[in-house]
């Protein structure tokens, strides 16, 4: 049986580690001997998570990380690969990728695979392109959960074109919780009519996401249309988002509900789905609005126009720009009917290209098996 860890610091849930819950539990339904090593701060000991992979049959461990760079940590791992004698170590972000690279090494671990999950900034730093550079001439192979991150990976991380292969998110929808009766709660609880358009995201509020951008274009047409903007997530910019919403005058129709533990029964409750990221390495939560039939409004930017397919699915506009987005706003609260063609035709294109076997086939082939 091939034995492989995947290995990642977390510090809490978003895409990469929702993918994970996905992936390794299919991996051990095929044959593999799939197990998660989970990176933990002392202060954040993801422990709903690891109860989470647990429950879904994932073997899972945590490690602690002291520092960035914790030499105490690459031999612990290193002597847990020397006594598990595994396959292949596989690992996912700069944390993951310093110390998996290493202990591997020092186990002698024959095959070792990295995922690239962004494009963050600071990943254009000379001695983070140089780190990665040594990285993708260590491992066996690579993936790249788009092709824009792909062509980023080729060509700031310098990783030879031959290793890195693009292998997309994967979403099976019979796995999420059940949605149908939640699509007037959302509204109820805000106290809205039950025919109030509602535009939604979901997302972490940091900069990355392009809000602010989005709260602009709303400005410009929420009165017309008597709209209101629900925001899932939380994050460091909540107060100043908060401030500008006053500032622009639409305070009491953008409702910031923080952390919900059922964001994902929530999406039906939106008429459309906001993405307005200045970039994303992929964006795993437009494929969760694709499974309730949503039309997305995105970015032009990074992985998007690979998942939203402009004037079919959903539509694009470039980043930052409020006039465009503003457009397209009103184009989907004008057009509901047209609005819920894109939303299924999105259905489709989740199960035809985003399928999770699809995933795990692709990510097989990476393997070599």
């Amino acid at each position: 049986m091939f034995s492989v860890y995947h290995l990642a610091k977390m510090t809490s849930i978003a895409g990469l580690e929702n993918h994970l819950l996905t992936l390794l539990p299919e991996l051990r339904a095929r044959g593999l001997d799939a197990k998660l090593i989970v990176l933990v701060e002392p202060a954040s000991p993801m422990t709903a998570y690891v109860e989470e992979a647990l429950r879904r049959g994932i073997p899972t461990e945590t490690m602690v990380i002291n520092t960035d760079l914790d030499i105490g940590l690459i031999g612990r791992m290193a002597q847990l690969f020397g006594q598990q004698k595994v396959d292949a170590v596989h690992t996912h972000l700069i944390h993951a990728d310093v110390h998996g690279l290493m202990a591997a090494k020092l186990a002698r671990v024959p095959r070792l695979y990295s995922s690239g999950h962004n494009d963050d900034r600071f990943r254009s730093l000379l001695p983070v392109r140089m780190f990665q550079a040594l990285l993708w001439r260590q491992v066996n192979a690579g993936i790249a959960i788009s092709e824009a991150l792909r062509q980023f990976m080729i060509h700031t991380e310098w990783a030879p074109a031959n290793k890195i292969h693009t292998v997309h998110y994967g979403l099976d929808p019979s796995t999420l919780p059940r949605q149908n009766k939640h699509k007037d709660a959302l509204r109820i609880e805000l106290g809205l009519p039950p025919t109030t358009p509602l535009f939604g995201s979901v997302c972490r509020l940091v900069p990355q996401k392009g809000l602010s951008y989005a709260l602009q274009a709303f400005a410009r047409v929420a009165d017309a249309f008597n709209a209101h903007y629900a925001i899932v997530g939380d994050g460091p910019l909540r107060k100043s988002l908060l401030d500008e919403c006053v500032m622009l005058g639409i305070a009491d129709r953008v409702h910031f509900l923080g952390w919900r533990t059922d964001a994902q029964t929530l999406y039906p409750a939106f008429d459309a789905f906001l993405m307005p990221s200045l970039w994303e390495g992929f964006g795993l939560v437009a494929l969760e609005a694709m499974a309730a039939n949503l039309p997305i409004l995105a970015s032009r930017v990074s992985a998007l126009p690979e998942i939203v397919i402009d004037g079919e699915t959903g539509y694009l506009a470039d980043p930052t720009d409020v006039d465009a987005l503003a457009a397209r706003m009103r184009d989907l609260l004008q057009s509901p009917d047209a609005a819920t063609k894109l939303g299924e035709t999105g259905k489709q294109r989740l199960l035809t290209e985003f399928s999770v076997t699809k995933m795990v086939d692709s990510t097989l082939r990476v393997y070599g098996l």
